[in-house]
């Protein structure tokens, strides 16, 4: 019995450690499958930098190609190697004398991208993004949302590569748009003339042309409409700010685990560190500029890559004219005189940043927004705050409605969080001009949805879109102004995008609550003119209480509908009130508020009449004013739609 004893003790502890083993492999199989799916065919971040890879450019053009492809940033190579697999012989040109594929993310030093991530999350908890496709192809071998900029580019230059279809012509000094004659109200674009490197010209035929520049530089050549900065606001000469991207040395794992100490255990919102990024120490927007004028720091962005060093996109500077050599440099001056500054003032503010040291810059600015052309549809801050489908849709959005600073004065503004808005191939097909398509963040996007619609996400999808629908218009025998209003044409460029992996299909959301409001017809008039923001809450405080001094500003800035209307002096109408943004809005207060700005002569007992008179106030909108001594933000809206209506004769 001792023995059997003993046999069955042992027998016992040979089982439990058996067992033991058993369940430590699974669990460390599970962690590895876990870390596997969390990073995908990700290479997360590395000790070890790439070397950079030789991009191979053809000296010389062929006479003809299919599509010519114009601009080397994401967009541009999406768009390329799209058209090539759709069978295309395609022409991959730039313009900027660059020597790496990638543009903004690489030579611009822009490392972290501003994803698009569905609303759902998994049980490991990876967040799925919505671009798939060529995105996620380049996406899923590099390090993550912030990557080496080495990786990235070789990535890119080994996709496009693959292509047989695709040329590369670096280094041409100029690309113009050939043009065909006139026909229906629309010029054709035939092709283009390249300056080559040693100065001589080359002109290149071309069933199509993809302009995939940053700017839209060749749909402006060739005549296509368009808006600049905040133009549709009423203010042209303002636009975002542009950035020029700084490196940091020394940023070793200790470096980085104390960041993400101070970050991951911060109550604030929007801070925090993943493996490769960084965001939040909003306290540098407290950092005292050199140029108070021209420069102003904001919370840090930081990219990781694999040689100790992070990109940080997070020195804005303002009125550049990006289009003149001489302004750009002198942005990038203001920002070497700044940098040394700013990192002085990172390592006194926060010890984990004693050891960092400046290590250059980008070799290009970050810039936000110039042009915005005018398409056969123009995507709106309606369409992006509620989640808008559309019928035509090549891509999704969902990135917050983030407008960065016009000024050093302003503190920039988040519009709204959508959760998925759909980007209309009509938005890509411009105004006037055949043959072509803009496959870049100049696409056909008003001001306020640009803030959203421009992440690269986004325009690597519409790149993808485009190349494909080069192949269906030569199939079709179409234009692309005939198959932006072709359902059935539209119907066979979303089944191919959908066997190309980009999973195009209907929007299935509920209305957001503020579309249920009684005010939401007003909302949307504030919304178009740029008057309310929901920030990443969604949250428009409609039902929040108004005061004089608030409607003096909403109709004050109302005056972009119609400049010339504003006669009167808006200010006027609280001159002798006290406590003007204490006190409650009244109905009569508010239309006196209007016929102040507008130069009408009523006393503010008259005014709600007078404005009932000129048809700048209806008697339905009289009627959902619950309170008229009382008015909310909602009721605000409500009467500057009305005066939209009443001043433009459009709703």
């Amino acid at each position: 019995m001792a023995n059997s004893n003993r046999y069955n003790s042992t027998s016992k502890g040979w089982i439990w450690l058996m067992g033991s083993l058993i369940l430590l492999a699974v669990l460390a199989a599970a962690a590895s499958l876990y870390y596997q799916y969390k990073h995908l065919s990700h290479g997360a971040h590395s000790a070890t930098k790439q070397e950079l890879e030789k991009v191979k450019s053809v000296k010389k053009a062929k006479e003809t190609y299919d599509v010519i492809v114009v601009g080397t940033d994401p967009e541009g190579l999406a768009a390329a190697v799209s058209a090539a697999r759709n069978g295309l012989n395609t022409l991959l040109v730039d313009g900027r004398n660059r020597e790496m594929l990638g543009g903004l993310m690489t030579l611009g030093g822009l490392n972290t991208i501003d994803m698009n991530y569905m609303p759902k999350v998994n049980p490991l908890g990876k967040e799925e993004v919505f671009n798939k496709g060529f995105f996620s192809e380049w996406y899923n071998r590099i390090e993550g949302d912030s990557f080496d900029v080495n990786t990235a580019a070789n990535v890119f230059n080994q996709l496009v590569s693959a292509e047989k279809n695709i040329d590369i012509l670096l280094h041409t000094q100029k690309i113009e748009p050939v043009l065909g004659p006139a026909t229906s109200g629309s010029v054709p674009v035939q092709g283009a003339v390249l300056t080559l490197a040693d100065g001589s010209k080359q002109t290149v035929r071309a069933g199509a042309v993809i302009d995939a520049t940053q700017d839209a530089d060749f749909a402006a050549a060739a005549g296509v409409p368009f808006t600049f900065g905040r133009e549709d606001l009423g203010d042209p000469k303002s636009r975002m700010a542009v950035t020029l991207v700084f490196k940091l040395k020394n940023v070793t794992s200790e470096i980085w685990d104390k960041m993400a100490k101070r970050l991951n255990n911060d109550n604030s919102d929007g801070t925090g560190v993943n493996e490769v990024s960084v965001w939040g120490y909003g306290e540098m927007s407290s950092y005292p500029p050199v140029n108070k004028e021209r420069a102003k720091m904001r919370g840090l962005n930081m990219g990781r890559q694999n040689d100790n060093t992070a990109l940080v996109n997070s020195l804005q500077i303002f009125n550049v004219d990006t289009f003149d050599p001489k302004s750009v440099q002198e942005a990038i001056d203001i920002a070497n005189k700044e940098l040394p500054n700013v990192v002085a003032y990172m390592k006194q503010t926060f010890p984990e940043f004693a050891g960092v040291e400046l290590d250059g810059t980008a070799s290009e600015l970050y810039v936000r927004e110039t042009r915005h052309i005018q398409g056969e549809y123009r995507l709106n801050i309606v369409d992006v705050c509620t989640n808008g489908d559309q019928w035509d849709r090549i891509g999704f959005g969902s990135y917050p409605v983030d407008i960065q600073r016009t000024s050093p004065t302003d503190n920039g503004n988040v519009v709204c969080d959508p959760t998925q808005y759909a980007i209309p191939f009509r938005s890509i097909v411009p105004l006037k001009v055949d043959g072509l398509l803009v496959a870049s963040k100049a696409a056909s996007y008003d001001t306020l949805p640009h803030g959203s619609a421009r992440v690269i996400p986004n325009g690597m999808a519409v790149g993808q879109a485009a190349g494909t629908a080069a192949k269906l218009a030569q199939l079709e025998k179409l234009t692309f102004r005939q198959m932006s209003a072709s359902k059935e044409a539209i119907a066979k460029l979303q089944e191919q995008l959908n066997a190309q992996g980009m999973e195009i299909k209907p929007i299935e959301l509920k209305p957001e609550p503020f579309m249920e409001h009684k005010a939401y017809e007003g909302l949307k008039t504030a919304l178009m003119l740029g008057l309310a923001s929901g920030a990443y809450s969604n949250n428009f405080l409609l039902d929040e209480a108004a005061n004089p001094k608030r409607m003096v500003n909403l109709v004050s800035g109302a005056k972009k509908m119609k400049s010339d209307a504003w006669i009167g002096d808006v200010s006027q109408a609280i001159v002798n009130l006290q406590n003007a943004d204490k006190i409650p809005l009244t109905l009569e207060q508010a239309s006196y508020t209007i016929t102040q700005a507008l130069g009408l002569k009523a006393t503010s007992t008259e005014a709600q009449s007078k404005l009932v008179e000129n048809k700048l106030l209806t008697e339905t909108t009289v009627k959902l004013i619950a309170d008229k001594q009382k008015l909310t933000n909602a009721d605000t809206y409500l009467l500057i739609k009305d005066l939209k209506v009443g001043v433009t004769g459009k709703p």
